[in-house]
């Protein structure tokens, strides 16, 4: 594959590079007496130097004879020097920051590249939307990898977005520059079942030379399994199980382990390298969705590459997950994900090996974070009115949340929700009716919860109950709600919610929490309701607010409106409820909510 993502092309500065690493020509940049983490050997080499020219390594080893006049010179002080860390798989909307704000937060912990599979902006505005953070990513020195969103909707038939994504719209993409695949194919069902729709998503991806890039959340790894893999699908993100990721790399597809916000999968899936001899290869560490006041807080890939190592995978083999194995993936390690001649100059220096403390971050063989801060400006980015402008819903009331029933109770399906993991169970619970209308109750855990489709005025709207989350009054809103990103709100009262659903229509979509009539915290995410272009200490601290509110209300879960937002979501078991109504992701049939 042909990589976009250097200063300069190879075959622009080959002769360069080659003068300098001979002395004739004198190196840019020089870094002196660090301990080199060679991802390509797992060593780690006392005493190295690198030479730097045209944003590209020209030397590794002793580099006294590329020092020129006009060199710069840092001395590394023996501090290990790595390449730049690589997220294999990411939503950048779900860390409700625009592009320029999480490249400001990432970029300082150490991360030069992200695959970006922008989904949640593409079911909103369709690839307009794409476009739209496409640009905005430009003009910031992190590296910005596209996979093409596959599943626009997730999975078709089942609920309404504001877009939807074709095979004939998937190889219009592969011709930009900043592709290299095609994001998450989470429509499992349809590439088992032989979907021309969906194996042609696939196909024109694999037609252009490019990376398909999976979402398998089933449990059996036999022939579903091998089908999947089968398809030319590459990776996944979905193992929950040691034993699931292990027979993925069984079948030479990359194993993403997942550590984000809400999804704690790490401990878990580390297993699979840990508990097994196997070669660590076809393994690599991702966040897919990672909120604000994490990243500030703990960090980035940093982060989760010192998550592995408290899991017990070795350090150097822990940043070979973060470096060269994305950059395998991809196919993009020709100039990618090591730190040796020819190879973009993307690396960092860690003061601290357990901890993954990164003090220095460069790019390009440019200085661009220090000392857990990004040291380079660049343009502001304005999004257009269409982004700004997209919760299209009329005002709602109380009786839009009621669930007519006669008799005094009802057995109803409920989605339970589990504390950070990304299914649910289905469990069948019995429900007061007052008036005519199915109760949430609280002694139960059992809240209502109501989607209502927000881009096209349809006016589809699927009501059910949900159990787990902890909270006996008031209501939550939200419009991101994967991955239609439909209205969602839950609560424990009609009126609360619809309070909360109202001040998000209001505000052009976000966050609500709301108590007996009183809106206790909001988040605005003005940006398609996915985003803020806010700065990212603004955004953690209204975020956090939120968490507390949360707590107030009652909920001990991790980043709870993430575990929320996965209501609708019908790619994951074992029950979702979307804007056309409750959906059992086993058998993806619709059932009806109250049970015969």
């Amino acid at each position: 594959m042909i990589n976009k993502f250097c200063k300069y092309p190879l075959w622009d500065c080959t002769i360069t590079l080659s003068k300098v690493a001979t002395g004739v020509e004198k190196a840019d940049l020089v870094i002196k007496n660090a301990r080199l983490i060679n991802v390509c050997t797992r060593e780690i080499i006392e005493n190295t130097s690198i030479a730097v020219v045209k944003g590209r390594i020209a030397l590794v080893g002793c580099a006294d004879h590329c020092i020129g006049e006009n060199t710069k010179i840092i001395d590394a002080e023996n501090k290990y020097l790595a390449p730049a860390f690589m997220d294999g798989h990411i939503h950048i909307e779900s860390s409700m920051l625009s592009v320029g704000e999480y490249a400001r937060a990432v970029v300082a912990h150490g991360t030069s590249g992200v695959f970006i599979d922008p989904h949640e902006i593409c079911n909103v505005l369709g690839l307009e939307g794409v476009n739209y953070m496409i640009e905005d990513a430009k003009r910031t020195p992190l590296k910005t990898m596209l996979t093409t969103p596959s599943c626009v909707p997730a999975v078709g038939g089942f609920e309404d977005t504001g877009a939807k994504i074709d095979p004939e719209d998937v190889a219009t993409t592969m011709n930009y520059d900043c592709c290299v695949g095609l994001g998450e194919m989470m429509n499992f069902p349809g590439i088992l079942g032989g979907n021309p729709h969906t194996h042609g998503i696939v196909g024109e991806t694999l037609k252009a030379g490019k990376i398909p890039t999976g979402h398998y959340s089933l449990p059996e790894t036999g022939a579903g399994l091998n089908a999947y893999v089968a398809s030319g699908i590459r990776c996944c993100h979905e193992s929950t199980r040691a034993e699931d990721a292990l027979a993925k790399m069984r079948l030479g597809m990359y194993a993403l382990l997942r550590e984000g916000s809400a999804w704690h999968d790490l401990k878990e899936v580390a297993k699979a390298i840990t508990e097994n001899k196997v070669d660590s290869r076809y393994a690599c560490l991702i966040s897919d969705d990672t909120h604000p006041h994490t990243l500030i807080k703990h960090g980035h890939l940093d982060y989760i590459v010192r998550r592995a190592i408290e899991e017990g995978i070795d350090p150097v083999t822990a940043i070979q997950m973060v470096t060269i194995n994305v950059a395998q993936c991809f196919q993009l390690d020709h100039e990618l994900g090591s730190v040796a001649p020819s190879k973009c100059a993307d690396f960092v220096l860690i003061d601290d090996l357990s901890t993954c403390h990164v003090t220095d971050v460069f790019i390009d063989g440019e200085h661009v974070a220090k000392d857990g801060k990004i040291i380079v400006e660049f343009a502001p980015y304005v999004y257009s009115e269409k982004a700004m402008n997209s919760v299209h819903l009329d005002k709602l009331t109380a009786k839009d949340f009621k669930i007519e029933c006669d008799g005094e109770i009802v057995d109803v399906h409920a989605i339970e929700v589990i504390p950070a993991k990304v299914g649910t169970f289905d469990r069948i619970v019995t429900l007061p009716v007052h008036d005519g209308n199915i109760e949430a109750d609280a002694s139960q855990d059992v809240l209502k919860v109501a989607v209502f489709e927000r881009h096209k005025r349809t006016g589809t709207v699927g009501k059910g109950f949900t159990k787990g989350f902890g909270i006996k009054r008031g209501a939550l809103a939200q419009t991101v709600a994967h991955d239609a990103h439909n209205l969602l709100v839950v609560g424990s009262n009609d009126e609360d919610m619809a309070l909360a659903a109202n001040t998000l229509i209001e505000c052009g979509g976000g966050l609500v929490a709301v108590l007996d009539g009183k809106v206790l915290s909001v988040v605005e995410l003005p940006i398609a309701g996915l985003m803020s272009d806010r700065p990212i200490d603004e955004m953690s601290a209204s975020i956090e607010k939120m968490e507390r509110t949360w707590e107030e209300m009652g909920s001990t879960l991790p980043s709870p409106f993430m575990t929320m937002a996965l209501i609708p979501l019908a790619c994951l078991p074992e029950t979702r409820l979307t804007n056309r109504g409750l959906v059992d992701c086993r058998t993806f049939e619709f059932i009806d909510l109250i049970v015969k």
